[in-house]
């Protein structure tokens, strides 16, 4: 084969080339340049899908947090006290409550603060007896 390519070379040593081109450069720049665009646009697409696909997973997950923590209830009820307005399979208890010298809403702040403070969530924390007590 190369025997055949170089006598053919040796023969028409004027106008010999290889491989003849069967478009011009002008040709050769627009599909270049189209290849380039596809491939571009293609990429653009993916960070498109890629950006709505984690949004909708973000929301997704708010959605999951939000059931779980609107679970939580926002304050232990009093060993008295029973909500009415709940679902009683929705119903949380951590055993009773003593109250001694205070009422129920100073209670409640008193619980809603340690829990701030302790950055431990309020269905986490077991609050036996809350007893007022005197600065004298």
């Amino acid at each position: 084969m190369m025997d055949t390519i170089i006598r053919y070379a040796s023969e028409n040593s004027s106008t010999f080339t290889l491989f003849k081109p069967q478009m011009g450069a002008g040709d050769m720049f627009l599909d270049a340049f189209t290849v380039m665009l596809v491939v571009f646009g293609v990429l653009f697409l993916m960070y498109i899908l890629i950006s709505l696909a984690g949004r909708v997973i973000e929301s997704l997950s708010g959605i999951i947090i939000g059931k779980k923590a609107g679970n939580a209830p926002a304050a232990a009820p009093a060993a008295s006290e029973k909500p009415a307005a709940e679902d009683p399979g929705e119903e949380f208890s951590s055993g009773t409550l003593k109250l001694k010298g205070c009422d129920e809403k100073t209670a409640a702040m008193i619980m809603a603060i340690v829990s701030d403070n302790t950055g431990i969530p309020l269905s986490e924390l077991v609050f036996k007896s809350i007893k007022l007590v005197d600065e004298n």
